[in-house]
């Protein structure tokens, strides 16, 4: 039921193109703000959880949806699977097809795709695909028709959460159709799944309820002559809920590092693999009571230094975290070992942080946010500043004007590791010390 499939064949879009000499490449200019990614902490954090998983009985499928959430879904597909996963996950076909032209073929789970999408793209490449309505699998056979292969399809059932997925009411009539389908030799039904609720809340009766309705439409299912397994928890309940494993788990911030149930550090043992960094672009000494920033909405209580650095909402950061009444408040950014305070209105490229009478230096390295194991600020502390989640904070990175470096080995800190620059993640130019 999980056999690999072919890679797909090159396209136009997708072919190698031959390479170039050296002296032929275009300069890369610094990056000017970059996200580093460890895939050292996202191959322990899969560890951990297929650990759990295997304990249940259960597989494990890594979640790598929007763009692996913002950490490069090819290089975390790969870092998962090696790690102890068997399945990815994705919302639509093309992130699917992007795993493929990744040279990914483990099995690859797309879970939102809408009827009127062209589904023969991911049937041809053997991707599994979610089903939650007679039209939509009215449309995944046609493509099974035109591809001249079954489709695999995973049935999903809304069992609380009320988002996608099919309706008790249609429930039988799905797997009606579907049964007549597979006689057909036009689809394979993989699986019956749902979605938890509120599975950061492990004891909320809900989980049990959703459950019960799961296993009920499961039943529906293998009573029509269907042998499909069943998958129902997120990341939280495959850390707390083993009762709900089932045959499958999916995983998806804890992947990351980022703990699905409570703030840093994990209780868990998960490992943050993002950090967001930039450089220092100016450091200037000003007087008392001078404005800085737009607006002036804060001004130099005495004479201090003021570091400048190139990054700003268009980048993915927040312009609510600047100071007050703006925004929030409360930002703060490692430079040299010290949590400064970011001063003023976030702009679209470029912020302010108040240094004090502490020595900077331009081109001075500067952590937005990362683990926290030096200091630095996280991607919850934004997150709880925001009134919001670090999932949030991780996927709204503007990847394009923000570079993206892919760290193998956990030497990153300090530009020891062996480091590369993700074809994915926007403009190269690392700030990795030592790593080229």
């Amino acid at each position: 039921m999980t056999q690999p499939v072919a890679p797909r064949a090159a396209t136009a879009a997708t072919a190698q193109t031959p390479a170039t000499s050296e002296a032929a490449q275009p300069a890369v200019a610094p990056a000017r703000a970059e996200v580093v990614v460890d895939l050292a902490a996202v191959r322990h954090n899969v560890s951990v959880l297929a650990g759990k998983a295997a304990a249940s009985g259960a597989a494990t499928m890594a979640v790598v949806k929007a763009d692996g959430y913002g950490h490069g879904a090819v290089a975390v597909g790969r870092a998962a699977l090696a790690a102890g996963a068997s399945w990815l996950g994705v919302c639509t076909i093309a992130e699917a097809l992007a795993l493929r032209d990744g040279g990914i073929t483990a099995p690859v789970l797309s879970w939102l795709d809408l009827v009127s999408d062209d589904h023969l793209p991911g049937v041809a490449a053997g991707v599994d695909i979610g089903v939650a309505s007679t039209r939509q699998l009215a449309a995944v056979r046609a493509a099974a028709i035109t591809a001249g292969r079954p489709a695999r399809v995973h049935l999903k059932i809304d069992t609380g959460l009320s988002r996608n997925g099919c309706p008790a009411a249609d429930w039988p009539g799905l797997v009606t159709a579907a049964a007549k389908t597979e006689a057909e030799g036009l689809v394979q039904v993989v699986a019956v799944w749902s979605h938890l609720a509120l599975a950061d809340v492990p004891g909320h009766p809900s989980l049990d309820r959703q459950a019960a309705r799961l296993d009920a439409a499961w039943r529906v299912a293998t009573d029509a002559g269907l042998r499909p397994i069943r998958h129902l928890a997120n990341a939280a309940a495959t850390l707390t809920r083993p009762d709900l494993h089932y045959d499958l788990v999916r995983p998806g911030i804890a992947v990351y590092g980022l703990d699905p149930i409570g703030p840093p550090p994990s209780g868990f043992g998960l490992r943050p693999a993002m950090a967001f960094r930039t450089r220092v672009a100016l450091v200037k000494r000003v007087p008392a009571g001078e404005g800085v920033s737009y607006g002036h909405e804060w001004t130099t209580p005495a004479a201090t230094t003021l570091a400048l650095l190139p990054v700003g909402y268009a980048d993915g950061v927040p312009r609510r975290l600047g100071g007050p009444p703006s925004g929030v408040g409360g930002m703060r950014v490692l430079i040299g070992g010290r949590r400064l305070p970011v001063v003023g209105r976030v702009c679209m490229d470029q912020m302010v942080v108040d240094c004090g009478d502490h020595p900077v230096a331009e081109g001075e390295l500067a952590v937005l946010f990362g683990p926290g194991d030096d200091g630095e600020p996280t991607a919850h502390d934004w997150a709880n500043a925001l009134g919001t989640i670090h999932y949030e904070i991780v996927t709204g990175l503007r990847l394009g004007r923000v570079s993206r470096t892919v760290v193998r080995d956990p030497g990153k800190a300090t530009g020891g590791g062996q480091a590369a620059a993700d074809p994915g993640g926007g403009r190269s130019g690392s700030m990795t010390e030592g790593a080229r």
